[in-house]
């Protein structure tokens, strides 16, 4: 049954009156997400459950909030667990080249690194004290006297023995030399070259009796040296041990439930009592004093000579509430598992434990990693090391240069630190079955889904949502509140959005656009409140600044150059509207669509795809025209059909079957020779059986065929057939209403083919009867009747012997049934 629409049902309701409030500036704040119960659903399943691979991807098209969205969310939800601990790395004093990492509960790292810091301080000061002590002095020199008393008995034995054997021993700054003596003095080298050969041989037989006499000598001096060096380090270690060990045993009682930091603690220790020299007098003030002097010329004398005993604080939770929540806009490798620092010092690079550096996955430890996807795959390394931290349930700090083995060189290996993790991807849904399609390993460590709609049902719950989100959105940025009138046309540009009278969308991106834009032509007008005229105005401006092209199309239309018709009628030729999209607009464009038809064998062909102009949809659609022939006329014998469909002055591609109605009605009207009216416009796809189906972009193929009529002038007869099914989803201009409310522009809305053609031509389609025949006189009678002649004609062609040929025009042919006025 043909529907005429009225102008009510051409949108959803807007009446202002309906709400309670004056302004949102009454309204409360939004707490949570908007609608989306499914994907909330998802989002509390996949962070509830404790398992491996429960990580969570948050599927949905850019601009519905996901982020936003799901931010919010894990803040609430991390609000409510407990903090997870704080992550150090300490020096390895056995190998220094594996940093050791220490986990302390939330807040206590940065205690550990300052109790760290305040231990060296006091220990350098109060070390060199016992170092300067009359009672160590007195030790060391008691020491260091039985020392020289000893060597010196020692030389002294052996000095009387050379002299027995006619030797003075000479020390020298390399050694102690023998000198042979003639009568208590020393020879010289001529006396020794004078003497005969065997009073050579016993003077050297004598040099070297002395000479392994000093050999055994200095043996036993280098030994009372190093027992004189033990004894002194075992002063000086007993004697630093009553301060080092007091000041770790009292830090040490701080930590008495943490054995990694004690154990820390006494390697720290025995560090200290070996490194004793460090502390002894003048020696840190020293290196201090010529680290001023030579930082020019030895940049990595700026280091502190205790700095091995610092703590590196990776991750400090002490001011975090709750689990963190980490968002990481740039995941690049170094970004995600963190970095070894590294300091040029004079063309050398450098590096140590302390320049070790934080990853997001540190930082997200014990809580929530959210990332977006595409960032995640532009970082092939990242996405590769973010499936083995996940599998391996750790966190290992590596160079990404050693990894592809371009550098190998010695560097840090820091600890790997235990992970704890749920990591949310957030992507558009085709990357998801991408990712589930290609990579094995990515259904095994993201096994929740969580889907966002692109709308939500319009019902009091979303639309109290929704403007508690308005109310929400105007307090953060700040801008000025809305009153009644403008929420209510935010409401319907919502519907708009998402093509559907019964749903509101959530592509909270452009609707905030659009808030924005109102609030600047509000400061504008220097107004108190967000009107309707202010958001009418901010979505008329934003369609100016974007529709350069389809006003440039509407020029050409009623200047002639673009030939479409809005009076008349014409055989063969109708109206169909398409869209056009040019990145941050749609709108809907006419297009003349022709067909001709004459008797042969090849059926309908579309033009569009035999010059490759056509895509798989569209060409589906114009094959579906032929089975609707076969299936609606002369079912008992094969058609004997050629036609062509075109879109005239069209030279880009064509796609979508949102045209097969009106390819059906040219070709239909070409049959019958039944003009068709040029003011009327057709929309919808058909099925085989000519039930009318549901197109998109309903409203701007509406609105873009009620721009060509009013820039050629409105006649009161001109309008839009549309699939009823299409009529939910019109949420129509405020000028395209009211020209329907006065009668100037009218809706049509239709279920089946026939409907549309009684609309377009005037005359009564016709339903088939109890006989199998179409009412004389009614359109399908007609088209039947022309079908049946072209059979008919082709068959006494081919039966007359003649050369076959592709087939006779129409022009050729004369149809028995004629309608009045036709030639």
């Amino acid at each position: 049954m043909i529907a005429w629409l009225s102008a009510e049902v051409l949108r959803p309701p807007r009446d202002p009156s309906m709400f309670t409030f004056g302004t949102t500036e009454e309204l409360g704040t939004l707490d949570g997400i908007v609608g989306q119960q499914r994907a909330v659903s998802a989002l509390h399943f996949g962070l509830g459950i404790p398992n491996d691979g429960f990580n969570i991807y948050v599927a949905g098209p850019p601009g519905i909030g996901k982020m936003t969205a799901v931010r919010s969310f894990l803040k609430a939800r991390a609000r409510q667990q407990l903090r997870p601990p704080d992550w150090c790395y300490v020096n390895n004093f056995g190998d220094p080249y594996q940093p050791v990492a220490i986990k302390l509960p939330a807040g206590r790292g940065h205690v550990l690194q300052r109790d760290m810091k305040d231990l060296m301080e006091h220990i350098s000061t109060q070390i060199p004290k016992i170092f300067e002590s009359e009672d160590y002095t007195g030790r060391r020199e008691e020491i260091t006297k039985a020392l020289d008393r000893q060597r010196a008995e020692l030389l002294d034995g052996l000095t009387k023995r050379a002299e027995k054997l006619g030797f003075e021993l000479h020390e020298t700054p390399v050694g102690i030399i023998t000198i042979p003596l003639r009568n208590g003095r020393r020879m010289k080298e001529e006396e020794l070259e004078a003497l005969p050969e065997a009073a050579q041989e016993e003077l050297e037989r004598k040099r070297k009796m002395v000479n392994a006499d000093l050999k055994v000598m200095m043996k036993q001096v280098r030994q009372l040296e190093r027992e004189a060096k033990e004894k002194l380090q075992a002063i000086d270690q007993k004697l630093a041990l009553c301060v080092v060990g007091g000041l770790i045993d009292d830090l040490i009682e701080q930590y008495p439930e943490l054995p990694d930091v004690m154990a820390y603690l006494k390697a720290a220790q025995e560090d200290i009592l070996k490194n004793l020299d460090v502390f002894k007098p003048g020696t840190v003030a020293e290196e201090v004093a010529s680290v001023k002097g030579l930082r020019a010329i030895a940049p990595w004398l700026q280091e502190r000579p205790l700095k091995k005993y610092d703590v590196n604080v990776l991750v400090d939770h002490g001011d975090v509430k709750g689990a963190p929540v980490e968002v990481e806009l740039n995941p690049t490798f170094n970004n995600l598992f963190g970095r070894v620092e590294k300091e040029s010092q004079l063309g050398a690079l450098y590096t140590d434990f302390t320049m070790i550096k934080a990853g997001a996955l540190h930082r997200a430890n014990g809580g929530y990693l959210v990332l977006q996807v595409e960032d995640v795959l532009r970082n092939l390394f990242s996405w590769e090391g973010l499936k083995l931290a996940l599998r391996s349930r750790q966190i290992e700090i590596e160079e990404l240069a050693e990894r592809l083995g371009i550098l190998v060189s010695k560097s840090l290996r820091p600890q790997p630190i235990p992970l704890t993790v749920k990591v949310v991807l957030v992507g558009p849904l085709l990357l998801y079955h991408l990712l589930h399609a290609h990579d094995e390993k990515f259904s095994e460590l993201f096994k929740v889904k969580a889907d966002f709609d692109t709308a939500v049902p319009r019902n009091p719950t979303s639309v109290r949502e929704f403007l508690t989100f308005f109310a929400t959105f105007c307090r953060k940025q700040p801008c000025k509140p809305l009153d009644a009138s403008a929420a209510a046309m935010l409401l319907e540009h919502a519907s708009r959005l998402c093509e559907d009278q019964q749903k509101l969308s959530t592509h909270f991106g452009a609707l905030t656009d659009v808030l924005h834009e109102a609030a600047f032509w509000a400061e504008q007008e220097k107004a108190l409140v967000i009107s309707e005229r202010h958001v009418r105005k901010a979505l008329d401006e934003k369609v100016y600044r974007s529709n350069l092209i389809q006003e440039k199309i509407r020029e050409w239309i009623a200047r002639g150059a673009l030939l479409i018709d809005t009076e008349g009628a014409a055989i063969g030729q109708v109206n169909g509207v398409s869209i056009i999209d040019v990145g941050d607009y749609l709108f809907g464009r006419p297009h003349r669509i022709t067909a001709s038809v004459w008797p042969g064998s090849e059926g309908v062909v579309d033009i569009e795809r035999e010059v490759k102009l056509s895509g798989p949809i569209h060409s589906k659609g114009v094959m579906i025209l032929s089975g609707f022939l076969g299936q609606t006329y002369l079912r008992q014998q094969p058609l004997s059909i050629a036609a062509r469909l075109v879109f005239e002055q069209s030279y880009e591609g064509v796609e979508g079957d949102s045209a097969s109605c009106a390819e059906l009605y040219a070709l239909l009207s070409s049959l019958a020779q039944m003009p068709i009216k040029q003011g009327i416009a057709v929309t919808g796809s058909v099925n085989q059986h000519g039930q009318v189906q549901a197109v998109g972009g309903v409203n701007q193929k509406i609105e873009g065929f009620f721009d060509v009529c009013r820039a050629k002038g409105l006649t009161g007869e001109q309008g839009v057939v549309i699939p009823q099914g299409n009529v939910q989803h019109l949420v129509l201009r405020e000028d395209v209403i009211e020209a329907v409310a006065c009668g100037k522009f009218h809706l049509w809305a239709i279920t089946t083919i026939d409907e549309g053609l009684e609309v377009l031509t005037g005359q009564v389609a016709g339903v088939r009867g109890l006989d199998g025949r179409f009412p004389d006189g009614t359109m399908n009678a007609r088209i039947e009747s022309c079908l049946k002649e072209y059979s008919e004609s082709l068959r006494a062609y081919h039966g007359d012997g003649r050369e076959r040929a592709r087939g006779l025009r129409s022009s050729d042919v004369a149809c028995t049934v004629r309608g009045p006025g036709e030639r």
